[in-house]
């Protein structure tokens, strides 16, 4: 029976997302066969390497989510005690949580992606960067932390400058008309296409987590170009950065003005979400892979190092 340390919890602002995540993995593994040991990962590293040592683990499975979880750093650490874990390598894992050294891979890759300007606060206090609507977001968080949207009439631009805490810099896209979609990879392969709507404002934090909060349709209502252009770009943009295991690109999907539109990357996530209300367990369910088959299929494909 093969040993599995499940790290979950975390010190990012995706802690909550990560115990639940952590949790379902740790029972669906255990209905695979496999012999778990949960650790919650604390802002103790010492402690976390020797539960780590303690559990003399075959393999560690990441359901850390957002900073120090998916961002190259526990790869890191993974890496030095030489133990094999799912997903991404230290590397694709850092590029991709940088959203403008990922945008750069994909724009090196010929993969269709949003304008961008990085601003500090007091740059954004001064003016808009784009006509509105536009999108501001933190260059290294996940699960929507942090992101506005500014449309006509908005006046808490100075407000947000003012209150900014995930960093030095603010990147700024300009807002994508259109659909939310996106598209699980497992190795070279694209499961479907989901789209995401949600009654809130846009589909940030409370969406994604809350139940009830998001409606997921797949696979998507959507032109069938389009469609695989989104397969494609999510297969394309997990091999140009590198990825391993289980990944998750995110599109914002224009057909407002005719069809088959154009679809645009706007991240991939190394560390998806893995809990009741998550986009990959569904996909692959979808196509036939039950959840505890997702997991096992994740812990035969660990690795470490780059």
């Amino acid at each position: 029976m093969k040993r599995v340390a499940v790290l979950y919890g975390g010190i990012s602002a995706e802690r909550e997302v990560s115990l639940n995540s952590g949790a379902q993995c740790i029972a669906a593994l255990r209905e695979a066969g496999y012999a778990v040991t949960p650790i919650d990962a604390t802002a103790d590293l010492g402690a976390l390497i020797a539960a780590l040592q303690a559990a003399r683990p075959e393999v560690v499975f990441n359901t850390l989510h957002g900073r120090f979880g998916e961002d190259g750093c526990i790869q890191g650490v993974l890496d030095w005690l030489q133990l094999p874990y799912t997903g991404s390598g230290l590397r694709a894992s850092a590029m991709a949580m940088d959203k403008v050294a990922a945008k750069a891979v994909f724009a090196a890759a010929g993969l269709p992606v949003a304008d961008h300007r990085l601003l500090t606060p007091p740059e954004l206090a001064a003016a808009d960067p784009f006509p509105r609507p536009y999108v501001l977001k933190p260059v290294s968080e996940g699960s929507s932390v942090g992101v506005h949207i500014l449309r006509g009439g908005d006046n808490r631009r100075a407000e947000i400058a003012q209150g900014w805490k995930f960093g030095p810099a603010i990147l700024a896209e300009p807002f994508i008309p259109g659909r939310e979609l996106t598209v699980a990879v497992m190795r070279d392969r694209a499961l479907t296409v989901t789209e995401i709507t949600t009654a809130l404002a846009f589909y940030d934090y409370e969406a994604k987590y809350a139940a009830g909060g998001s409606r997921h349709l797949l696979p998507a209502p959507i032109h069938a170009a389009a469609a695989a252009e989104a397969m494609r770009v999510a297969v394309a943009a997990h091999q140009a950065l590198g990825c391993r295991g289980v990944s998750r690109a995110d599109f914002r999907y224009d057909d407002t003005q005719s069809e088959p539109g154009r679809v645009v990357l706007l991240e991939v996530n190394t560390q998806p979400g893995m809990t009741a209300t998550s986009l990959v367990p569904e996909q692959a369910a979808h196509c036939g892979i039950g959840f505890p088959q997702l997991c096992a299929w994740m812990v035969e494909h660990a690795a470490h190092g780059p």
